[in-house]
């Protein structure tokens, strides 16, 4: 993704920006409409939900759709789950269901222009703006504080963590395979200076800084597409109380399942010291 990207910047930087822009958000994004898989199909009940977008430009009338996979505990902890790019929720069924099994309430959102969500061609502050209208729907299903924590995959690690630092009420957040910025991806596979035209740049290493909730930081070390060094950079930057953890074995999708039992036993622990410290006074 990122070598084409730069392909792209490079043929288009003498050209309309307007154009550019609309090619580089075509290929960064390249989100996937259909899907035929649902929770239905691995035998977990769920709800499908259309949530309305506060857009940032004043506009209305557009909606994300989401799926709810409410855990058997009535006191389980809730997650609201962001994806990464080009694959829409079906695609991330595997993923989704992962977290339900270690008894969360799971709410997972496709962006727009994902899956059946609204929208055309997604982009960087749509995609903080359906998030953030996402979490309020969590919000309302879990009004617990203490119960509720964010979680991100690859480019829904930098969504999750530009929500965590812009929204109140949450226990923690899960970062898992994320990278510095998109700026920082072009500039270690090609040019460097490239990365300069980029308009979707999903700086999460400057915004990290700012947390005020616990975050667990994750990364397979056999990941190809995103540099593990990218998430210890991330871990270094953020502010306590933090943790990393390194998926031994694991890739950039985690498709082969490596390192199950210690990230199980991981998020665990992170999310009962995390509860622990939002049911208590804040530092």
């Amino acid at each position: 993704m990122a070598v084409a990207l730069a392909a792209l910047l490079t043929l288009g930087a003498g050209g309309g920006c307007m154009v550019l822009e609309a090619k580089e958000r075509e290929l960064l994004y390249r989100p996937v409409r259909d899907y035929v898989r649902t929770p239905a199909d691995m035998g977990l009940p769920y709800q499908d939900l259309w949530i309305d977008v506060a857009r940032g430009d004043g506009r209305g009338g557009e909606r994300v759709h989401a799926w709810w996979l409410p855990a058997a505990r009535p006191d389980a902890p809730a997650i609201l789950y962001l994806h990464g790019i080009r694959w829409s929720l079906g695609n991330n069924l595997f993923r989704i269901a992962r977290w339900h099994e270690l008894g969360f309430s799971v709410l997972a959102v496709d962006y727009r222009g994902f899956g059946r969500s609204d929208g055309e061609r997604p982009s960087e502050d749509q995609i903080y703006e359906d998030a953030r209208a996402a979490w309020a729907e969590l919000e309302r299903r879990e009004p617990r504080a203490d119960r509720r924590f964010i979680y991100g995959h690859s480019l829904g690690a930098a969504v999750a963590l530009d929500l965590a630092t812009t929204v109140d009420g949450a226990a923690g957040v899960i970062a898992e395979a994320g990278f510095t910025s998109l700026a920082d991806i072009v500039a270690e596979t090609s040019y460097a200076p490239l990365s300069l035209l980029l308009t979707q740049r999903f700086d999460a290493l400057s915004k990290v800084p700012s947390l005020r909730v616990p975050v667990l930081f994750m990364h397979g070390t056999a990941d190809r597409f995103v540099p593990p060094a990218m998430t210890q950079r991330l871990y270094e930057a953020a502010p306590q109380p933090k943790r990393l953890h390194w998926i031994e074995g694991g890739n950039h999708g985690n498709w082969n399942g490596a390192g199950l039992a210690d990230y199980r036993r991981v998020v665990l622990e992170f999310v009962g010291s995390a509860r622990t410290l939002a049911a208590g006074p804040r530092w």
